[in-house]
């Protein structure tokens, strides 16, 4: 077997104390580690909770797309918490601090986060492809009760497979006597694990992926020579023409029926959709080639700053979500600013209330709490659909 120091699970919190074990006590790369691990995913946590809420909390977003935005956004918690936050400690303290359930819990949940995520990233962009390429079969296949069946599986796959690891990771002193959470036998017959893993949570969802979302572009670009024609009084006799494939590109770019599909518009849906395939591949290249290398070589690659970049490049992926969310989609954005001012005027009611003079607190907070809600009800009832498509 070999020696444990060189035995590092690869994962996104324990590969940070470098080569055979020895703590990184130099002071620039504790500080610039811990600004930026604690930056990126305090702003991921309030962005991917603010994205569940809005959510779960509003009647009109309740739709099969965003319950997959709903899966991605806990999935990428769970990624940011388990993976990211334990990770100052481990900069901070050189050792590991969580013992060993801690280590078997803290590995499977990383693996579950990561796993999870790249699979709903693809079923995101099959209901995409459904609702734009084919819209007729998109009004029975895409509905709500479908994703969360569909949300359902992949939780329980996903779960049940990463349960391997609460058999292949233990807890062990190195050669500097500092506790790690690492490998459990010989890490060479970890080597068919991490293949596994890049084929299916890397390599087939990038691949899907990119297949699907050519075949959207295509369509967007048909779309755009229909709208052409059509301007100049023509029109195609095929399926472009079909006033079915209008609507499912109106549903997938979050607009009311009645709004003109410019060139312009279209253009920006392409490009977003680049977008998306892009910052999938390139935010988790550098990881998954880094365990993919590590797996073949004698000696681990640990170079403390370039483990630092592949995993400011995963907690990046899973912060930038609601970011995208916010300057793609009108919707989220006015979800979003309403979220913000209900937690604004609820902070200075509650502030006038228990200010004013008397005893009756009880009464107050209900009173309190009755006239927030129908300030609510009512801005969002004079929000018509068609504004917030």
């Amino acid at each position: 077997m070999e020696n444990r120091s060189n035995s590092k699970v690869d994962a996104l919190t324990n590969i940070s104390l470098g080569v055979g074990g020895l703590p990184f006590s130099i002071f620039e790369y504790k500080t610039i580690s811990v600004f930026l691990v604690l930056t990126i995913c305090g702003a991921g946590i309030i962005g991917n909770t603010m994205v569940v809420t809005v959510v779960l909390t509003t009647r009109d977003m309740r739709t099969p797309t965003n319950c997959y935005l709903v899966s991605l956004a806990v999935a990428d918690l769970i990624v940011l918490v388990a993976a990211g936050l334990p990770n100052i400690s481990d900069s901070l303290a050189g050792t590991w601090i969580y013992g060993f359930a801690g280590c078997l819990g803290i590995t499977y949940f990383q693996y579950l986060g990561i796993n999870a995520s790249s699979w709903f990233i693809t079923a995101f962009t099959v209901e995409r492809y459904i609702a734009i390429c084919h819209p007729i079969k998109a009004q029975t296949m895409c509905t709500v009760s479908r994703a969360k069946r569909i949300i359902a599986f992949v939780w329980v796959l996903t779960s049940v497979y990463c349960m391997l690891w609460f058999f292949l990771v233990d807890v062990a002193a190195n050669n500097s006597q500092q506790l790690e959470c690492g490998y459990k036998v010989s890490r060479n017959l970890y080597l068919p694990i991490y293949l596994l893993d890049f084929a299916l949570f890397f390599i087939t969802p990038l691949l899907v992926t990119t297949v699907l979302y050519g075949l959207i572009g295509k369509v967007l670009l048909q779309s755009h020579a229909l709208h052409h024609a059509t301007a100049q009084g023509e029109c195609w006799r095929d399926l472009t023409c079909q006033p079915s494939l209008m609507a499912g590109l109106r549903r997938l770019c979050f607009i009311s029926t009645e709004a003109p599909l410019s060139s312009f518009f279209l253009l920006q849906v392409t490009k977003m959709l680049a977008v998306v395939v892009a910052l999938f591949a390139l935010l988790w290249m550098p990881y998954r080639t880094l365990v993919l290398v590590n797996s073949f070589v004698e000696h681990p690659y640990l170079d403390r700053w370039f483990v630092l970049f592949c995993r400011i490049c995963i907690y990046t992926n899973s912060a930038i979500n609601p970011i995208i969310y916010n300057l793609m989609s009108q919707k989220f954005r006015l979800a979003f600013k309403r979220l913000c001012k209900y937690r604004e005027e609820e902070l200075q009611l509650q502030r006038s209330f228990y200010t004013a003079s008397g005893n009756d607190n009880t009464r107050k907070h209900k009173l309190f709490e009755h006239v927030l809600k129908c300030q609510y009800d009512l801005r969002a009832l004079r929000q018509s659909p068609s504004k917030l498509m």
